[in-house]
């Protein structure tokens, strides 16, 4: 495919991509959420939604039906988490009928709470059956359609997960430790904050491979050190200031603006180091669901109104 051809199609996928947007939008934070609590942490969440969302755009041009947006969305989600459970030689469990009738529990249950121990306690497939049919209210058949089961199994599975989520209630979750940083990867964090917080552009691509990794995901993709300094760089540092947090048990660098309420979550980034050189940048900028989670565990807001993104005043954090 010539050069052209290719950035014909970069520019009609980035028309329908802000189209897409606009169908999701009202279901993004739902999906995040679920994402998040079918994985057991927010950030196999975020990959998972991140996934789900490239994979649902790709995937329409083969629905030839009405399609609600939120079913379609979730199925995916389910099914991608429950083929990546598989691959990974995980049980997924199965949706089992139960002879009887169901049992009935009343909602009393602290569902903010319940929702950490899912992973632990259940196989993937009977997770996403309580989270579908009783936090996120999909119909039995709808939920035996996406689980690829059938609604009694739904019911039976839904009720026994409630009635051990009672009997483990008083099960506290642990945090980890994972993702902290070695010293040598300190050391380069620390040198890359005081570059950005300095403004100093040329001392921090010298902390950067010349065949960088940018994912700044749901907005742009980076390869090199050159396509940075021709792309996101381009204009230089914004003039924010960076500081280390650890956000859900992993070190990040939380970039701050301030203003006269307080300062404002602007980005999220972790970087991977390899002989002494950041070789991968991750940021978080254009995730909204997840910029929302982190803002609320850490007790800060996020700036809606930046460079590139559209995003509604009126979203409840709340809600995540």
């Amino acid at each position: 495919m010539s050069f052209e051809k290719t950035s014909e199609l970069i520019e009609k996928s980035r028309e329908l991509q802000e189209v897409y947007q606009q169908l999701v939008e009202d279901v993004g934070l739902d999906l995040w959420r679920f994402c998040r609590y079918l994985t057991g942490s927010p950030w196999d969440g975020e990959d998972l939604y991140q996934e789900t969302l490239v994979k649902a755009f790709g995937s329409l041009y083969q629905r030839w039906q009405p399609t609600n947006p939120k079913a379609y969305l979730f199925r995916i989600a389910t099914n991608t988490w429950i083929d990546q459970c598989r691959k990974a030689k995980r049980i997924v469990g199965t949706v089992d009928e139960m002879e009887g009738p169901v049992e009935e529990f009343s909602n009393d249950l602290e569902l903010e709470h319940a929702f950490t121990r899912l992973f632990t306690l259940f196989p993937p497939r009977q997770v996403a059956v309580f989270l579908l049919k009783d936090v996120f209210a999909f119909t039995a058949e709808e939920v035996a359609s996406m689980v690829r089961s059938t609604s009694n199994g739904v019911y039976a599975t839904s009720s026994r997960v409630r009635k051990k989520l009672k009997e483990t209630a008083s099960l506290e979750e642990e945090l980890s430790s994972n993702g902290r940083p070695s010293p040598e990867q300190s050391e380069v964090i620390q040198q890359y904050v005081e570059a950005f917080n300095a403004g100093d552009l040329g001392k921090l691509f010298d902390l950067m491979s010349d065949e960088v990794h940018i994912d700044a995901s749901l907005g742009f993709q980076e390869y090199s050190k050159e396509e940075m300094k021709k792309g996101s760089m381009q204009y230089g540092l914004p003039g924010f200031r960076a500081e280390p947090f650890v956000l859900w048990g992993k070190t990040v660098l939380v970039v701050l603006v301030d203003r006269d309420a307080g300062p404002l979550i602007h980005d999220i980034q972790f970087q991977e180091i390899e002989n002494g050189k950041i070789v991968y940048h991750k940021s978080y900028y254009f995730c909204k669901e997840f910029l929302m989670g982190a803002a609320k565990e850490l007790q800060l807001q996020v700036q809606l109104d930046k460079a590139a993104v559209h995003w509604r005043h009126s979203l409840d954090e709340g809600e995540l």
